[in-house]
């Protein structure tokens, strides 16, 4: 039952919508209403305001390292094993792209992704964090930053990670970001994928 409410309390954490509830403190329109319709830091980015995206950014990104970081603190207390913070590592992952508060739909989940690296290791999140910037740099495609971030994640993750449950569940993290950016791979074969060019901070 404990490792049941560790997974089950993770996923909940992972399924608070930042983008939803950054936009409505904030007054701003649902981020499922317009461009992607994706709730995620990236589609609020696109109402032109960019630090209630950076707020989404945190959020989003804040609850997986937190989740992780409270499993490593906790799930020894209880005498439970590393593969219990591995299985909370994946629920709030889940939790943000099936919210059971958007009707189990949900972001693509690369900010989560990325906080669940960080509370995993430090180095495998700040080498995803450096790919995502560097390729965002010279294309400024958010989709495209995302996809290579996900493919370079694992191979980060077998360089500075020995415990095999942690690699496989980071490979699965990047399996699922690809799935979930199916539609923007279209449209970046089809050099249609929309650029992010100008950022209004306020």
């Amino acid at each position: 039952m404990t490792i049941i409410a560790f997974i089950l309390l993770a996923y909940l954490l992972g399924s608070i919508p930042f983008a939803v509830v950054t936009s409505r403190i904030f007054g701003l329109p649902d981020p499922r209403a317009y461009g992607s319709r994706n709730p995620g830091a990236t589609n609020v980015l696109r109402s032109g305001k960019g630090a209630i995206a950076l707020l989404t950014l945190m959020g989003d990104a804040g609850k997986g390292w937190l989740a992780v970081v409270l499993a490593q603190h906790f799930v020894p207390i209880f005498g439970l094993g590393k593969e219990v913070i591995v299985a909370v590592s994946l629920a709030v992952f889940l939790g943000h792209i099936f919210s059971v508060f958007l009707c189990f739909k949900g972001g693509r989940g690369v900010a989560t992704a990325v906080g669940v690296l960080l509370g995993l290791s430090l180095w495998v999140g700040l080498l995803a964090i450096a790919t995502w910037i560097l390729v965002m740099i010279i294309w400024r495609i958010s989709s495209l930053s995302a996809l290579v971030a996900a493919i370079m994640a694992p191979v980060y993750a077998w360089m500075f990670l020995d415990f095999e449950a942690s690699i496989l569940v980071i490979l699965i993290m990047s399996l699922l970001l690809i799935w979930r950016h199916k539609s923007n791979i279209s449209r970046l074969l089809a050099g249609k994928e929309a650029r992010i060019d100008r950022i209004n901070i306020l």
